[in-house]
């Protein structure tokens, strides 16, 4: 292995090595605890340190850096605390997560280091995000995410790569080939020759490095990032290097052939660098030995503090609190007596500009939403009055804009990304149910992402243009849900959604569009989230129900004049109003839950199953749902009619009072 100090003098040298060391020292000494049964995990970067450390030490302190569980070297090289690391490994109270998370899947803003979830390549689109937060602030920084070459095959990384392409995105995309996807080789993996070839389909450049040799690493690494601070683009950069011990310990090496990882043993970045810094004079046994002295007696000390460390005390209810940012959101009154009668659809838009001239950090995503003003029209205009920079078209690619919208939060924006249809959302379920969802309660982050979800069945669409999937987030933790039915209530619980800092699914109902009109308030207000609607009272029973549903039971009531009914409008999911809710019951001792979403496991299932609960002594019948059909929604106006739960209520309503 060959060395080019070029202009660095021989402190900077020293450094080098002891930031290269630490790193190994800390994983050897981590497989003698495995072996003793003090640990039970641990995922070796045993022979890749010099990719961490030294495109780590090539970045500014102030710059996001995105690693994986085998970049320890980014960690220490950023002097983040070893005691401190060793408390997150340990599940101690004290780690980053408190617990509440394994290994390197935590953040620090302190450190400026994002860490990864298990899912491999979601962390590429959230380096998107950040980088384009510092573009849009005027910032010259460029971040670096790591990810593994089996990870190359997933969506995430073409969807990142490709959006880092288009908008121009300073990101350094970092690939350790290190050979092995747990025990499938790279021959199994991909059939181009070199991973950096990719870089051609997105028209960035790509460069090849020798990921053991921690000068050649740290010179591309500085030399490129140099550049793109003054000239924002992305690169893909490839780092050559071997897993020399299994995916994690207990799976072991018996798959990898003896000769390969003898090869690679001698090319081991801190040996080889070690040798070179002998050779120059720079280091001497006796002085190697004593800076390892001085690292172990380090190392141990603060391992054993971290072992000290106190274990978190189980508490529920400080565990719920954990899932959201703390936020007390209420409702506001509107800042006009002006209220205009509108469209449920400019209700949506107007909310979206009053947001954005409040918000100068606001930044809209979504396919088709600028000159084009979005697939329903909702955004039209917004680009000439917002600009392109914060109204944006987006490639196809629902994961990564999901990711870059986390990325914007963490980097101190607020993001709205607009699925052209809400059935489309299942191409960004993961970044959602694992992101967006457990960022808070895994490291205290917070998720200032609202997603746009236009939903609902009754146009004919057919089954991917028509779905009511609310039911996919309402069992998640850490995502709140509203689905409003009028257009004050859309304008202000999109103006409530864009103020919490956590992320909410906002659905709203295509068929209302341009068929609901009603008075809505100019200017500023919001509507406190979790608080539902009572439109009607009565004493014979009570509707709860949510979105078009309530449309449908309004008509209903206004053809049967002579019932006498309590209407519950919940208008938000998650949380939603138990209250409210058991109120109705009480008063009217039997319930009908009506929602469009198919019948087996809706939301109406959770609602029954907690009035059941709890207000079991007050019901005079059981309670019962009407929903649609559980089959997929057809397209033809007949089949469509009879598949949604609108069939069926006057039946069950029936039913339910002759119980």
């Amino acid at each position: 292995m060959t060395f080019d100090r070029k202009d660095k003098d021989n402190v900077t040298l020293l450094n080098f090595y002891l930031q290269l060391l630490y790193p190994r020292m800390v994983e050897e000494k981590m497989l003698i605890l495995l072996r003793q049964g003090r640990i039970g995990k641990w995922f070796s970067g045993i022979g890749q340190e010099a990719i961490a450390v030294g495109s780590t030490m090539a970045m500014k302190a102030s710059e996001y850096i995105l690693p994986m569980h085998r970049n320890l070297g980014v960690f220490t090289s950023r002097n983040v605390s070893l005691t401190k690391l060793m408390a997150q490994w340990q599940g101690k109270a004290t780690g980053f997560t408190k617990g509440r998370d394994r290994s390197f899947h935590f953040g620090t803003q302190e450190h400026k280091i994002i860490g990864m979830i298990s899912h491999l390549g979601p962390q590429m689109a959230l380096a998107d995000g950040i980088a384009l937060a510092d573009v849009l602030t005027g910032k010259q920084q460029v971040t670096l995410v790591f990810t593994g070459e089996g990870a190359t095959s997933e969506g995430d990384f073409h969807e990142a790569v490709n959006v880092a392409a288009v908008w121009d995105l300073p990101v350094i995309f970092l690939i350790e080939n290190n050979g092995y996807g747990l025990s499938t080789p790279v021959n199994e993996q991909f059939r181009c020759k070199n991973l950096i070839d990719k870089a051609i389909g997105y028209g960035i450049e790509g460069f090849k490095v020798d990921g053991n040799n921690i000068l050649e690493v740290y010179d591309l690494i500085d030399r490129v990032a140099c550049r793109m601070r003054e000239n924002p683009k992305p690169v893909l950069i490839e780092c050559l290097t071997f897993r020399m011990r299994g995916h994690e310990e207990a799976s072991g090496t018996k798959y990898v052939p003896q000769e390969l990882l003898d090869e690679w043993e001698k090319k081991d970045p801190v040996k080889n660098f070690e040798q070179y810094l002998l050779d120059q004079k720079i280091l001497n046994p006796d002085s190697i030995e004593e800076i390892k002295a001085s690292l172990k007696t380090e190392i141990d000390n603060e391992v054993e503090n971290a072992f000290n460390e106190a274990d978190p005390l189980a508490d529920s209810e400080r565990e719920l609190k954990a899932m959201y940012f703390p936020y007390a959101g209420t409702s506001t009154a509107p800042d006009s007596t002006i209220a205009k009668d509108i469209r449920y659809i400019d209700a949506i838009s107007d909310g979206l500009r009053v947001a954005m001239r409040r918000h100068n950090n606001l930044v809209l995503m979504g396919q088709d939403i600028a000159e084009y003003g979005g697939a329903f029209k909702i955004t039209d205009g917004f680009a000439e009055e917002f600009g392109k920079a914060r109204v944006r078209n987006t490639p196809i690619c629902e994961s990564a804009i999901v990711g870059a919208a986390l990325g914007l939060s963490i980097n101190g924006y607020k993001a709205m990304v607009e699925m052209q249809f809400a059935d489309f959302v299942t191409c960004g379920f993961n970044q959602i149910v694992n992101n967006l969802a457990k960022t808070h309660y895994r490291w205290g982050e917070k998720a200032d992402v609202l997603i746009r979800m236009p939903t609902g069945a009754g146009t004919g669409a057919g089954p991917f243009h028509s779905q009511s999937n609310e039911a996919w987030f309402t069992k998640t933790p850490g995502l709140k849900v509203v689905y409003p039915a009028f257009p004050a209530d859309a304008k202000g619980l999109l103006l409530a959604a864009i103020e919490d800092p956590n992320p909410v699914m906002y659905f709203e109902h295509k068929y209302l569009y341009r068929s609901l009109h009603g008075l809505v308030p100019e200017g500023f207000y919001t509507l406190e989230i979790g608080k539902a609607n009572v439109l009607r009272r009565g004493e014979q029973c009570c509707i709860i129900t949510y979105g078009l549903g309530v449309h449908w039971a309004m008509s209903y009531l206004d053809q049967n004049p002579d019932l006498s009914v309590t209407l519950v409008d919940l208008r938000s999911l998650q949380p939603w109003d138990k209250e409210t809710v058991a109120s109705a019951v009480k008063t009217t001792g039997r319930v009908l839950i009506l929602h469009e979403d198919t019948l087996c496991s809706g939301f109406g299932a959770e609602l029954a199953a907690w009035i059941s609960e709890h207000c079991f002594k007050y019901l005079d019948a059981p309670v019962m749902r009407c929903a649609s059909s559980d089959t997929a929604i057809p397209m033809n106006k007949v089949l469509e009619d009879s598949f949604l739960a609108k069939s069926r209520l006057k039946g069950s309503i029936r039913r339910l009072l002759a119980y």
